[in-house]
């Protein structure tokens, strides 16, 4: 595996879309979060991209299945930490629904990669 596979490997290009995109909207929640909500949220979100390029490093795919499969569980974390932030009125609807469209999309395409690189 190669830092080329990484640039184009459709998932690491999705999650960091996400990771900006957490950043940026963190940056209006209540300074009173900053290390509690904020930072996890940072972390997490940043959890997937980071878990994705290890795994494509990885020189098994076992390996490599383990870090998309923690991935996918970042993934779902970042989903239920959005619906908090929305309810808390961190952010808004339409911010909140755009971030999860794309987690889904990010976690179809991990459990896809998973399953194929268990089959082998």
């Amino acid at each position: 595996m190669s830092i080329e596979m990484l640039e184009k490997s459709i998932g690491w290009q999705k999650s960091l879309n996400i990771a900006t995109a957490v950043y940026k909207i963190t940056e209006t929640f209540p300074k009173e979060e900053r290390y509690g909500l904020t930072s996890q949220i940072r972390r997490c979100g940043t959890s997937i991209l980071f878990n994705i390029a290890e795994g494509i490093l990885k020189h098994s795919k076992k390996d490599f299945a383990n870090y998309l499969t923690i991935a996918r569980g970042s993934c779902g974390e970042l989903y239920t930490q959005l619906v908090l932030c929305e309810k808390l009125g961190y952010i808004d609807h339409t911010a909140c629904k755009e971030i999860m469209i794309q987690l889904e999309e990010i976690i179809k395409i991990l459990q896809s990669s998973i399953k194929t690189l268990r089959k082998r």
